[in-house]
């Protein structure tokens, strides 16, 4: 009962906080608290994504091999949350920098005050909604990653990697573009993360399959493809309707 008395005041206090600042709610004020509502409800839906990531993996792969493809989608949430809080956004988002690689120190902390919190971006939406969306999306860019080398990889190799390429590889990138570094200022623009997300989770991936080869058991002796069956093709169809 706590809780459900909780985090609705949390909320309250996260998204509304103008309007207590200024006494009577206005137009800015309610799209303030629009704004914030839609990015987590957004940020929701691409954690829901790595469900969909995770039963499309189960699926097409072999049953043996189920509980190593959901462990690793699990993992890749909480290794993408922790790498990108320590360094990540900081090296996405530097502040001033050289255009093409900026640290603006660990760990992460909204502007000073109240104020600062709340005229993040602009007066759009809150430092820690922006924080949330984001580190969203950079778990993500590490799960495109997961379905390419399924049944390829160890799991603790794919654990070391996620963690270098959440905590390095996609924020450096990232701050080329989002960053306002040197992309952005040849007028790069990036719709919806087609490029940083999906394009370069892809260049990653592929280069993961090339390297490490094709799965075990592919290929026979003399040469000849042995086909690799999915076992559950119910659960891979979920994670298609997932994603979409």
């Amino acid at each position: 009962m706590m809780k459900t008395k909780t985090l609705p005041g949390i909320l309250f206090l996260m998204l509304g906080s103008t309007l207590l600042a200024n006494g009577e709610p206005t137009a800015a004020d309610a799209m303030f608290t629009v704004n914030n509502t839609w990015m987590l409800v957004s940020a929701f839906l691409v954690f829901i994504m790595h469900l969909g990531f995770a039963t499309l993996e189960s699926g097409l792969t072999q049953a043996k091999n189920t509980v190593n493809i959901l462990f690793k989608n699990v993992s890749i949430i909480a290794i993408g949350i922790l790498t990108y809080t320590l360094c990540g956004f900081n090296l996405m988002y530097p502040g001033d920098f050289n255009g093409y690689f900026g640290f603006s120190g660990f760990g992460i902390s909204a502007p000073a005050g109240v104020a600062g919190l709340i005229e993040y971006a602009n007066g759009a939406y809150t430092y820690f909604t922006d924080f949330i969306f984001q580190a969203m999306f950079a778990a993500t860019a590490a799960t495109i990653v997961s379905g390419a080398v399924a049944e390829r990889i160890k799991l603790s190799s794919f654990l070391i990697f996620s963690t270098i390429y959440v905590a390095l590889v996609y924020p450096i990138v990232g701050s080329w573009t989002w960053g306002a570094g040197w992309l952005a200022d040849k007028n790069f623009h990036d719709f919806a993360g087609s490029t940083l997300v999906h394009s370069v989770g892809g260049w990653a991936a592929l280069i993961g399959a090339y390297t490490l080869g094709p799965r075990l058991g592919k290929y026979g002796k003399n040469g000849n493809i042995k086909p690799i069956l999915g076992h559950n093709m119910p659960l891979a169809a979920i994670g298609v309707f997932l994603l979409w």
